[in-house]
């Protein structure tokens, strides 16, 4: 499940640049992809507890120092991406 949020997280991130680049109220499709960025993450959470009940440490062990690291620059970077329209707008306004 956080595998398909992710991909429409991206895509709705994408959806929100086009739509500020053709001029459009881009408001709706940023709060889209900030939305699936936040249950894209809380569904890998929810697949990781899965292994804690399992007590398969070593998955774990496996997976959480990469994963870790991984949600904490995808969420930045879509955080980023999502919020370059409004730094742009006032860019512009401000010229």
């Amino acid at each position: 499940m956080w595998m398909v949020l992710g991909v429409l997280a991206i895509g709705a991130t994408l959806f929100n640049l086009y739509t500020f680049s053709i001029g459009k109220d881009y408001k709706l499709p940023m709060a889209l992809a900030l939305s699936l960025t936040a249950l894209t993450v809380c569904a890998d959470y929810s697949y990781l507890s899965v292994w804690v009940e399992a007590e398969d440490w070593s998955a774990l062990a496996d997976v959480i120092p990469g994963m870790g690291r991984a949600w904490w620059v995808l969420t930045s970077i879509s955080i980023l991406l999502n919020m370059l329209p409004i730094f742009l707008e006032r860019m512009r306004k401000q010229a």
